[in-house]
């Protein structure tokens, strides 16, 4: 054995083991997106365009400028990413060899041989496997690099899964950004990109952490959680971010000192309408459909009398994860203290049944049920993409303020807190024909 494991030293040692000499980055300072935790007032954005300007702020951080790597297969200017062009260069390692159609224009294209962009035209699985190799330049390398490939939601995991699952098996690290997310939020596109299931994909790989903020400073929290954790704490984790590209104002975050950390566990307290002080129904909210359920709420309150907590998820997967971990530290510890799931830690002492709702198939609020010990209703997108707009889409898939308003009585009304005519004269009111089959039938 002594001789084998000299021979095997002389020879380089065991393979194959993993070893980096690559030196962290050091997170940003918490400050750096402040800008993103005030109040929009009456401009509105979409958290795909609250991406770009956060990635702009990246770009002014010496410590972190020169290892990003923004990969884009085909939609810089979709994303409203053609300001990097002149910033920071595509790289082509020939430099440009051509002037650009749009050379008149302030952003046009531009290459260079010190380019950071990586822009891989209509290629997918090129621009997964430049994430790769980015993401793992730690170790094959010794230099930490910050991918971010930014793609059509539908056009991720969906298209280039199993590419996916070798970047997490190759312990690659960075961030994944499935952007114009959300069934009924990208308008007119039709069934080929309306995503309702990146979420669903994304939970099937262990060491992805997927996120679908609704408003910017859940995003800014996310997002510098994930460079601590990836580039300074060096967790061969990745890191899957839904953005919309749906325009809206965006409030400032909530002083509630427990507010960052509901973000990054996956649920927190965002709106209380509490002045009946009668009947109540919890609403679970996640991406831009959690807008619809602060409609909905209001709605509710000030029409019907009926109170609610909204609550902000910003990942179901994660809170998944959570409960399945408690759960088995219980089933596994029976004589010990029984621990709670962050979800029972938020609901347990919640009044009312629980409703939860994304722009995502009904299992990906799904996830949480078992955590739940309260009645739980969940709403989604189940079903083919639509070429029509967000409010006939939110129509077709049942998940506007108005379905959310009909579906909460009636669940009040199955719990027996309220009358069943209150729910049957919603529908008529909004419109709701009972009779309609289900959207994945249609």
């Amino acid at each position: 054995i002594k001789y084998l494991k000299e021979r095997r030293l002389q020879l380089g040692g065991f393979i194959p083991e993993r070893s980096t000499f690559a030196k962290p980055i050091k997170a940003p300072p918490k400050d750096i997106f402040d800008n993103m935790k005030v109040s929009t007032g009456e401009k509105e954005m979409s958290t795909t365009m609250a991406l770009v300007r956060m990635l702009t702020n990246l770009l002014r951080d010496k410590n972190v400028a020169s290892r990003l790597v923004p990969i884009i297969p085909d939609e810089a200017r979709t994303f409203g990413m053609e300001g990097f062009f002149q910033k920071i260069g595509i790289y082509a390692h020939e430099g440009q060899k051509y002037e650009p159609e749009d050379s008149a224009q302030l952003s046009s294209y531009r290459e260079d041989k010190k380019g950071q962009v990586l822009e891989e035209g209509i290629n997918e699985a090129g621009a997964m496997s430049s994430w790769i190799a980015a993401g793992t330049s730690y170790t094959n390398h010794d230099i930490e690099m910050i991918p971010i490939y930014l793609f059509y939601s539908m056009f991720g995991f969906q298209r280039i899964g199993d590419l996916a699952w070798a970047g997490a098996d190759s312990q690659s690290r960075g961030f994944l950004i499935g952007a114009t997310a959300g069934r009924t939020t990208l308008a007119g596109e039709g069934l080929q990109h309306q995503d309702g299931h990146s979420h669903v994909l994304a939970s099937t790989i262990p060491n992805c952490i997927s996120y679908d903020p609704t408003f910017h400073y859940e995003l800014a929290v996310i997002f510098r959680e994930g460079l601590r954790r990836m580039h300074e704490k060096r967790e061969n984790i990745f890191y899957y971010i839904t953005t919309m590209n749906e325009n809206y104002s965006h409030p400032e975050m909530p002083k509630d000192k427990n507010c960052e950390e509901g973000i990054l566990k996956g649920m927190y307290k965002i709106r209380d309408f509490n002045k009946n002080k009668k009947t109540k129904i919890q609403f679970l909210g996640s991406g831009t459909i959690l807008r619809e359920m602060i409609k909905g709420a209001e709605i509710l309150q000030n029409e019907y009398q009926i109170d609610s907590e909204v609550w902000s998820v910003t990942s179901f997967n994660e809170l998944r994860k959570d409960g399945m971990e408690v759960e088995r530290y219980n089933l596994l510890n029976p004589d010990k203290e029984q621990k709670k799931s962050y979800v029972e830690e938020c609901l347990g002492k919640t009044e009312g049944p629980i409703m939860a709702a994304s722009d995502y198939m009904r299992i990906n609020s799904d996830q949480i049920r078992p955590y739940v010990e309260k009645s739980f209703y969940s709403l989604g997108t189940d079903g083919f993409g639509r070429s029509d707009t967000r409010k006939n889409l939110r129509n077709f898939f049942e998940v506007d303020k108005e379905h959310i308003v009909a579906y909460g009585l009636s669940i009040l009304s199955k719990e027996q807190l309220i009358a069943s005519k209150y729910a049957t004269e919603a529908m008529k009111k909004f419109k709701i024909d009972p009779s309609k089959p289900m959207p994945t039938k249609l």
